[in-house]
């Protein structure tokens, strides 16, 4: 009478342990980040007490848009006619760069208002500033930076 329950929940916990270690194996996710944008400002380089150096400059991408487009139709001819204002958007993003050779590349040739393509990951932080402050950073990591000029590829850094 006693053995038939005892088997059916050691059955159960066997059957959950086993789910437990499935969930536990590690699912494949992505963090990746492409930016095409101008330089805002010449890189400076950071090196906290024996950490690693870091490169940082800030990078600027645009958006555009048209605002209240219509059609109108004339006939068999359909015209399209543009009514409304453009709207544009510039975001600004912090751009790390930690990889050495990249970083001294990086902190040589890009400067503010060079053009270029920057392939990384987006890390969210926090840091305490001057005043003791506790601030939140977003940061994007970057893993490529390619130097652009006049929409062609120039130099890869």
């Amino acid at each position: 009478m006693w053995r038939r329950p005892a088997w059916q929940v050691l059955r159960q916990f066997v059957r959950h342990d086993s789910d437990t270690v499935n969930s536990l194996v590690l699912e494949r996710s992505m963090n990746r980040v492409q930016l095409l944008g101008r330089v805002g400002q010449d890189p400076i380089m950071r090196q906290v007490e024996g950490k690693n150096p870091v490169t940082i400059f800030s990078l600027a991408t645009n958006e555009m848009w048209r605002t209240g487009d219509s059609e109108v139709g004339q006939g068999a001819l359909l015209l399209l006619c543009t009514v409304g204002d453009v709207s544009q958007k510039t975001t600004w993003h912090r751009i790390s760069v930690f990889r050495p050779g990249l970083r001294d590349v990086t902190y040589q040739y890009v400067r503010k208002g060079s053009r270029i393509f920057v392939e990384g990951k987006i890390d969210y932080g926090e840091y305490t500033d001057k005043n003791n402050v506790r601030r939140q950073a977003t940061t994007i990591i970057a893993d490529n930076v390619i130097f652009l000029s006049d929409g062609s590829v120039r130099e890869k850094v």
